[in-house]
């Protein structure tokens, strides 16, 4: 029973990456048969030998000034990642409770993160840049600005769907409204705030790369951007191969941290 299922597993592992394999594997035949110009859309292999060079430090494959720099690039780009979706998720579901359950805090701030929500983040560039410099608090506030959002509603929306037998419940044995807001709604909300920081920590990686290209000078995104101004295609794929595994593990340990939230939400993998 067990090996059916270990081999259930790998099955399904297998088809998941059917798709991503089958598309690679067809890039690849297009640059092989010069289907498209490898100066601006470099084969699949050609893309491996440089992230190898750009990691290992390797310089026969001709990365330039990205040999042996990727470390230094991710490490400064998941810093600032991290850093500004702890900032980001703290208050984003602080503030989405309070708002889901309290009128107070619904009547101030609701209308307020309504109206800043639709402005782009990169509306926020000049402001960060004139009072942090160019500088990684710079890139930081943004991320945290950016991903505060999807944070917060889906925060918010957990509160006000809290079921209503619950809370009646509590106040029959004479729990306060702040003890029932800790024990009753924000377990009910997890499933939903769960979601939201998912969202946000994958908006944190898109945030990171546009936030290095003009906030700091280093960074996966500043590889990114600068790889584009040397007309280097097959660093910028990489960077952005790189930028894709990284949201894709951090997600996934996310979700680790998160397994026992699957008590309220079975299906919330």
């Amino acid at each position: 029973m067990q090996n059916n299922q270990v081999k259930g597993l790998r099955k399904l592992r297998l088809e998941y990456a059917a798709v991503p394999v089958g598309l690679i594997v067809l890039w690849e035949l297009a640059a092989v048969a010069q289907l498209v110009d490898q100066r601006f859309v470099p084969a699949p292999h050609r893309v491996v030998q440089t992230l190898y060079v750009w990691i290992a430090g390797d310089g026969a494959g001709g990365a330039g000034p990205y040999v042996g720099t990727w470390l230094t690039a991710v490490g400064a780009s998941t810093m600032r990642v991290m850093v500004g979706f702890l900032v980001a998720a703290l208050a984003g579901t602080a503030l989405g409770l309070l708002i889901g359950w309290f009128r107070a805090p619904r009547v101030l701030f609701q209308p307020l993160i309504d109206l800043l929500r639709p402005i782009p983040i990169t509306a926020w560039v000049p402001f960060t840049v004139v009072i942090f410099g160019i500088k990684p608090a710079a890139s930081i506030s943004l991320i945290a600005l950016g991903s505060f959002f999807s944070i917060a509603l889906n925060a918010t929306a957990g509160a006000v769907n809290t079921p209503s037998v619950l809370v009646s419940a509590a106040r029959m044995l004479g729990t306060t409204e702040k003890k029932i807001l800790w024990k009753v709604v924000f377990p009910s909300a997890l499933p939903s705030i769960i979601t939201g920081l998912r969202v946000g920590l994958a908006l944190a990686w898109v945030l990171v790369i546009v936030s290095e290209m003009v906030a700091v000078k280093s960074g996966l995104g500043f590889s990114l951007w600068d790889a584009y101004y040397f007309g280097r295609m097959d660093v910028i794929i990489a960077a952005m191969v790189s930028v894709g595994t990284l949201g894709f593990i951090s997600d996934k340990l996310l979700m680790v941290a998160a397994k026992p939230v699957e008590r309220w939400a079975p299906g919330l993998s």
